[in-house]
């Protein structure tokens, strides 16, 4: 199994035998059922159905609790496929964040904080004016000059310009484990992974 579902609970720090402060982010990972194997026959590719984060039965239709009841657990609120399969799992495991070593690198993926409609300082880093004087009014953050006159009459796709910031989704890679609490199925990854708290990120290895 190459990965897991996970819930970002908030961000911690830790202290190294050296004493060093790390800061971290604290993950629920898991429990994940497997829900439903992809087949070469069946569906043209392998992949294992991962499902985390129960549902009440009265948000659930029908379609939901029958593809559930296969692998005999309750409706998930979460469903996320991963290609690379191993083959070692089968219908209704429960996949827990043991499998996880504490000094392991993983990759974790998420949606990032939506911050809305933004000006090009804070979503591209544009400098702004640097003087307010000699004549300037109300330029200071402004983006200057997008294009060219009569040639090419346009402005050119991917001009960087204001516009709605975030809420994609983004993959960290190469994050390490610092810490692996199986028994509450928590594990603390160094420094900071895409989303918000309460949100649903994948982790691979």
């Amino acid at each position: 199994m190459l990965g897991i579902i996970g819930k970002k609970v908030g961000m911690t720090s830790v202290y190294t035998e050296e004493g060093k402060n790390i800061p971290c982010t604290v993950i629920e990972a898991g429990p994940c059922v497997v829900t439903q194997l992809r087949t070469e026959e069946v569906d043209g590719y392998t992949a294992v159905q991962v499902s985390f984060d129960d549902v009440s039965e009265k948000h659930s239709n029908k379609a939901q609790l029958g593809h559930f009841g296969k692998a005999n657990t309750n409706a998930k609120r979460k469903v996320v496929e991963f290609r690379e399969w191993d083959g070692d799992h089968k219908l209704g495991d429960v996949i827990l964040a043991d499998i996880f070593e504490e000094g392991e690198f993983v990759d974790v993926a998420g949606t990032s904080k939506g911050k809305g409609f933004q000006g090009v300082v804070k979503r591209h880093g544009f400098a702004g004016v640097g003087d307010a004087t000699h004549g300037q009014h109300n330029r200071l953050r402004a983006p200057g000059s997008i294009g060219a006159c009569s040639t090419p009459s346009r402005v050119f796709k991917g001009t960087r310009m204001a516009g709605r910031m975030g809420g994609k989704r983004v993959k960290m890679i190469n994050l390490q484990i610092v810490k692996v609490l199986a028994d509450k199925n928590v594990i603390l990854i160094k420094g900071a992974v895409p989303g918000t708290k309460g949100s649903y990120v994948i982790i691979e290895k």
